[in-house]
C-alpha cells in the first residue's frame, strides 16, 4: 500500500511538471516598416494580446490599431484616419496555429525554430499568412518572435497619389512576445 501511494504522488508529480499550458501575455510588441527612400515610416504597439495554448499550438493576437506610435504625430493621425480606418476597425486579430509544435520542449530552456500559419484579419479582410520565427524558452517564460511581409493592397489599404512615393506597397511586421503561464 506504501509503494502504490508513493507511485500515484510520483506520477502525479510528473504529470503535473510535464503538463502543458497557455501561455499570455497583454504587452506584446509589435512594429512595422512601410517607409521608402523618400521617408522612415514606422511604428510599434507595445499592447498586444496574446495567448497561445502549449498542447495544441493554437494561438491568437490582438492589437489596438490606435496603439501604434510614430515619430511624427501627423503621421499616427494620417495613419489612423486615412490609412487603417481605425474607428471602422479597431484592430487586427491573428488566429492561428505552430505547425511544428513537436519541435519545442517547453520543459527544457533553449531557442526553438517555429512555423506559424494562420489567417490574418485586418482592415476588414481576411488572409491566410505563413511565417516562420523562434520561442524561446526560459523557466516557466517563453519569449517568440517572427516577422511577415503583407501588401496593402491585400488588405484593400489605399494609398493617396500624393503620397505613393513616400509609403511601400509591402509592410514588414514584427511581434515579439514574452508570455508568462496564464492562471486559471
Amino acid at each position: 500500500m506504501k509503494h502504490f501511494i508513493m507511485l500515484a504522488v510520483c506520477l502525479l508529480v510528473t504529470a503535473l511538471a510535464f503538463s502543458q499550458k497557455k501561455y499570455f501575455t497583454k504587452s506584446g510588441q509589435v512594429t512595422f516598416n512601410a517607409g521608402t527612400p523618400v521617408e522612415d515610416i514606422d511604428a510599434t504597439n507595445n499592447s498586444a494580446v496574446s495567448v497561445f495554448d502549449a498542447a495544441t499550438g493554437q494561438m491568437e493576437f490582438a492589437v489596438l490599431i490606435k496603439g501604434f506610435e510614430f515619430k511624427k504625430a501627423l503621421m499616427q493621425e494620417h495613419f489612423n484616419e486615412n490609412y487603417m480606418e481605425s474607428d471602422k476597425y479597431p484592430k487586427a486579430l491573428f488566429k492561428g496555429k505552430i505547425v511544428n509544435l513537436d519541435k519545442v520542449n517547453f520543459q527544457q530552456n533553449g531557442v526553438y525554430p517555429v512555423t506559424v500559419k494562420g489567417q490574418l484579419d485586418m482592415h476588414g479582410v481576411k488572409k491566410d499568412v505563413e511565417t516562420t520565427g523562434t520561442m524561446k524558452v526560459n523557466g516557466d517564460a517563453v519569449a517568440s518572435n517572427a516577422g511577415f511581409t503583407v501588401l496593402l493592397a491585400d488588405y484593400n489599404i489605399a494609398i493617396p497619389s500624393l503620397v505613393k512615393d513616400k509609403v511601400s506597397k509591402s509592410v514588414t511586421i514584427k511581434v515579439n512576445c514574452n508570455y508568462n503561464p496564464l492562471s486559471k
